[in-house]
């Protein structure tokens, strides 16, 4: 199983790309993890839809081959790390890979939230992209830990 990332947005600060690539690299064999950015569009005179819906038209082909879509929104489900690590488990099981969408500055276009398989948040905060970015693949990579039994995560 792989997991992607496509996440709108392009010309991320060092950090985050520097960021990404450790917790990529510290992803086991069997559940690789890459990360495609999504060319934001351009914002001119275009209304919230038009921007979200030409996001919608460059996220679709990225994940095309994705079994399965979780939606990253404020208003999603707010999980633990061990409820995140248990949804993980059962994805792998399953099999198929799954994609994880980040929308630009105006969201994901409200037919990707539909058509995802779940709805999750990673903050009652809100988060700049980049910084989301960042916090997935992290979450990605402690979810693992705690599946694995790992010390990397610590609860208690």
């Amino acid at each position: 199983m792989k997991l992607l990332i496509a996440a709108v947005g392009h010309k991320m600060p060092d950090w985050v790309a520097s960021g990404c690539s450790e917790y990529i690299k510290r992803m086991p064999r069997e559940l690789p993890l890459s990360v495609i950015e999504i060319k934001p569009e351009p914002r001119g005179s275009k209304t919230r839809e038009q921007l979200t819906a030409a996001e919608k038209a460059r996220i679709a082909p990225a994940i095309a081959g994705c079994s399965r879509s979780i939606a990253l929104d404020e208003r999603g489900k707010d999980l633990t790390t061990q409820q995140l690590a248990q949804r993980l488990e059962h994805w792998m099981q399953e099999g198929g890979d799954t994609a994880f969408l980040i929308g630009g500055a105006d969201g994901l276009d409200p037919e990707l939230k539909d058509g995802a398989d779940e709805m999750i948040r990673l903050s009652s905060l809100t988060l700049p992209h980049a910084m989301a970015r960042l916090v997935l693949c992290e979450q990605l990579y402690r979810a693992v830990s705690v599946i694995k039994n790992h010390p990397y995560h610590r609860e208690g």
